[in-house]
């Protein structure tokens, strides 16, 4: 309730003065002229009519405000979600060096009917022997060289977070994304050889796929206690993009759970997380336990009621991500994550240079002059997959300010169980990991180190990252921001420098910055296929372009609040 302050009337103020002259002495009142005493009502008049007016404008603009704050309260007592905005334009050119392809008369072998010596009509045999025929002859040709240069391109990126709290128990947090290139939004790419040119469950809202709202992120968190452990559940679509280290090259927060050399993916799950730094006495320890899947057989494709008759398992991925250790300023993490029943890839769009169709034990090709688009489906289970990650975040302390650097060092192990049915993969007799039929069990490395150092004149940050992979390194990374491809799945080297410039603080900044891809082995991110030495590869490793180096230079402005 709001209270009113009111003023004495004028009669009453009056009979108060009327009353007061009783008690005056008798020589006063005589003295006391009438018009004098009436001039003094006059005057206490106009004085009480200016107070009251001052009174009525003062209730009113209080009234107002407190409308407006009823409908603030009231806003907030309705409405249950909180939006956040990030919103990112950026301009890059991106310039390809020595991009091997197979000659074109290589590649229309494979659209030549076998009777005229071509590959088109063969069966599995007669396309192996006349492949090794070739080889024999020394007559497989070298692949051709060739560079590309996208001088400028733009592309929008908006990032809608939702965050809505029940009680202290119970969260909902969820992000909804848009991602699209200046002048395209059709969602779906020319496939290239490259997993980023399928539009999938993975990366829908990561890549630019047009204008589309999609649902990156969206799940419940439950929180309590078992005695001294606080604990929390969570499931739904899992925040497992953009996972440390990347929060330095963002600018941000830190964005997802799994760390990022091994998983920056798109998928539904669920986890389970306890905190264990006052059992244990080490600062922010913590152990959480992950369930995702990958991929769903059962559903939307063609073996879903047995139509093919094929038998396909269903991807599921479980893994633990720790953090060892954290006092603020330095800290330990570590990550491990098993995949069973990997696929030969994902449920997905894209436009395909050729199709390959597989009848009564012949390979047929046919181009894909028209440009149609197609639905791509997994049609094997080709093994398993393991990884881990170790990452070291600190400090180092400067006169004003510090240096944040970070060193990562992680592992994966492939082991296939079967060539890909996929007509093309199985002429090829690729596997995970391998082709020509071998299946062998591989080991993979990789190294990423980085160092941010601060401008203190203008409140900027200046960043340098490196990162290598080996012959066989291979990771789920297929979400990271890249209009290249993820430089964390790279089997070679990369180089990133750029320049952070706050405008006002992290709300609002511009970014500067140049890469390096110096690939090394073919099918960086890809679990097809035996990697290749890049400066070894012939045309039939060349079907589809082979990336060497590339140089990419760009340019970003961001608002985020």
């Amino acid at each position: 309730m709001r209270q009113k302050t009111h003023f004495l009337c004028l009669p009453a103020i009056l009979a108060a003065l009327a009353a007061c002259t009783l008690f005056l002495p008798p020589v006063l009142c005589a003295e006391e002229s009438l018009s004098d005493l009436k001039k003094q009502v006059e005057t206490l008049q106009e004085k009480i009519e200016k107070m009251e007016k001052s009174q009525d404008w003062n209730t009113e603009d209080i009234d107002m405000l407190m409308d407006r704050v009823d409908k603030t309260e009231l806003h907030t007592a309705t409405d249950k979600i909180s939006w956040g905005v990030n919103f990112r334009t950026r301009a890059e050119s991106i310039h390809y060096n020595d991009i091997r392809m197979a000659p074109s008369s290589m590649i229309q072998n494979f659209f030549t009917p076998v009777a005229q010596g071509g590959f088109n009509g063969a069966t599995k045999q007669q396309f192996q022997q006349a492949v090794a025929d070739i080889a024999a002859s020394g007559a497989i040709p070298e692949p051709e060289k060739y560079d590309a240069d996208n001088d400028v391109i733009y592309t929008n990126r908006i990032r809608l977070n939702m965050t809505g709290r029940y009680n202290q128990h119970l969260e909902f947090r969820g992000r909804l994304a848009a991602y699209k290139v200046f002048g395209d939004s059709t969602g779906v790419k020319f496939n290239q050889g490259s997993l980023g040119d399928v539009t999938f469950d993975g990366n829908s809202a990561s890549l630019p796929h047009g204008d589309t709202l999609r649902v990156e992120r969206a799940y419940f968190v439950y929180k309590n206690h078992f005695g001294d452990i606080p604990y929390s559940f969570s499931a739904g679509r899992r925040p497992s993009t953009d996972g440390p280290p990347l929060e330095y090259r963002n600018y941000s927060l830190q964005g997802g759970s799994p760390l990022a050399t091994i998983i920056n993916w798109q998928f539904d799950g669920a986890s389970l997380t306890f905190g264990l730094e006052d059992v244990t006495g080490i600062p922010g320890a913590s152990f959480k336990l992950c369930y995702g899947v990958g991929y769903e057989s059962d559903w939307g494709n063609a073996a879903s009621l047995n139509y093919s008759q094929a038998e396909l398992d269903d991807v599921h991925m479980l893994g633990i991500i720790s953090d060892l250790y954290d006092n603020g300023t330095t800290s330990f993490k570590f990550s491990y994550a098993h995949a069973w029943d990997v696929t030969d890839g994902f449920t997905g769009l894209a436009v395909m240079p050729f199709i390959v169709s597989k009848n009564n034990g012949t390979y047929t090709f046919e181009q894909n002059s028209g440009g149609f688009i197609s639905r791509l489906e997994p049609q094997t289970n080709i093994g398993d997959w393991d990884a881990a990650s170790l990452l070291i975040r600190s400090q180092i302390p400067t006169e004003n300010d510090h240096i944040d650097w970070f060193l990562a060092g992680s592992w994966t192990h492939t082991n296939p169980s079967q060539i890909s049915q996929n007509p093309f993969y199985e002429l090829m007799g690729m596997g995970l990991l391998s082709s020509n039929g071998e299946l062998e069990d591989r080991d993979g490395y990789s190294i990423y180190a980085g160092a941010i150092f601060p401008v203190p004149l203008v409140n900027g940050r200046l960043g340098l990252e490196y990162n290598w992979g080996s012959k066989y390194w291979f990771n789920f990374t297929g979400a990271e921001d890249s209009l290249i491809g993820s430089k964390l799945a790279a089997r070679g080297e990369v180089y990133e420098a750029y320049y952070i410039q706050p405008i006002f603080g992290n709300n609002f900044f511009v970014k500067l910055g140049g890469q390096f891809y110096d690939y090394k082995y073919t099918g960086s991110g890809n679990p097809l296929g035996k990697p290749v030495k890049i400066a070894d590869t012939t045309a039939l490793d060349t079907i589809n372009p082979v990336i060497d180096e590339v140089w990419n230079y760009y340019l970003s402005a961001t608002v985020q609040f």
